[in-house]
């Protein structure tokens, strides 16, 4: 595995003023019609005090503008570990800090699987697939380049993007119209403290349980766990973790960055010494808030600002 402590590669990111982004964005439902299998929750979405969602019966998508949008999107799955969506403490402070560098952002209201849907754990990854193709349908209405298109993904919100980015080409659902003819392949992949694996003994997470169970075959923890689909048509990756995180222990990142040297896929991961879990996307001095300068220069290093 690695250890590697991350190396500075710029300053940490400037505060962002509210003039920079379209604060109110249109909202956009994935599906025409049920989603796929049917199903579901009934009654509003419910918000907690900390602006986390569930109750979800609409999988969505916010769309947040950038006054000048540079051509690039990017599209956001917030964690909470299949339980909730932390909407408030991770997607909107992430689509402010993106559209500020002129990004198109759609945050993902995605389904969560123990909400009664048939389609059971295959629900999130329909929901993203289908949100990377809408997006890409999309492209002339909002001047996207559909080719610049990447996912940033927080916690069990990582587990889901690696997911879309590593298995593009697995169809979760029967094509329904002409959106699911384009591809689903994401053009990059920002996993931040990330659940990657759900085999033993790195299984001890939310994501796990909500998503295949208590116990699960060793067949079902394999086929949901990011790493075991790793090959060399992955798109680059970017990761960040803290050394001292209690809920998703450091080991996910180091084993989803080995997976991808192994395939030969561009990877650049960031050790940070402390910061737990859930730390913001906000600039400071602690390390564990100097990461948005880091993930600034992979994504311009890697041409996604065209």
């Amino acid at each position: 595995m690695l250890t590697r402590r991350s190396v500075m590669l710029g300053s940490a990111a400037m505060a962002i003023s509210p003039q920079f982004a379209v604060a109110s964005g249109r909202s956009l439902e994935l599906w025409p019609d049920s989603p796929p299998g049917g199903g579901g929750p009934t009654g509003p979405v419910l918000i907690s005090p900390r602006g986390a969602i569930s109750n979800i019966a609409t999988p969505s998508l916010k769309v947040v503008a950038p006054l000048n949008p540079n051509g690039s999107a990017v599209l956001i799955a917030a964690g909470g570990g299949y339980k909730r969506i932390q909407i408030a403490k991770e997607a909107n402070p992430a689509a402010t800090w993106l559209t500020a560098r002129g990004i198109t952002t759609f945050v993902l209201t995605y389904r969560l699987p123990r909400e009664d849907w048939n389609a059971g754990a295959s629900a999130p990854l329909q929901d993203i697939q289908r949100a990377i193709r809408l997006i890409r349908a999309s492209a002339d209405r909002y001047r996207l380049d559909p080719e610049r298109l990447g996912l940033l993904g927080f916690s069990a919100g990582g587990h889901l993007a690696g997911i879309a980015a590593v298995r593009s080409d697995f169809a979760s659902y029967p094509p329904i119209d002409a959106i699911d003819e384009r591809s689903a392949r994401p053009s990059l992949a920002a996993l931040i403290y990330p659940v990657i694996t759900l085999k033993p003994p790195f299984d001890k997470t939310w994501t796990r349980r909500l998503l295949i169970g208590e116990k699960p075959s060793p067949a079902d923890s394999a086929n949901w766990s990011v790493e075991t689909h790793v090959n060399a048509s992955c798109p680059p990756v970017f990761l960040v973790h803290a050394a001292d995180d209690d809920i998703a222990n450091p080991a996910h990142s180091q084993i989803m960055a080995a997976a991808c040297q192994r395939a030969g896929v561009s990877v650049e991961f960031h050790l940070l010494p402390n910061g737990r879990h859930g730390f913001p996307l906000t600039a400071g001095g602690a390390p564990a808030l100097d990461w948005p300068g880091w993930f600034d220069a992979w994504m311009r290093k890697t041409g996604f600002f065209g």
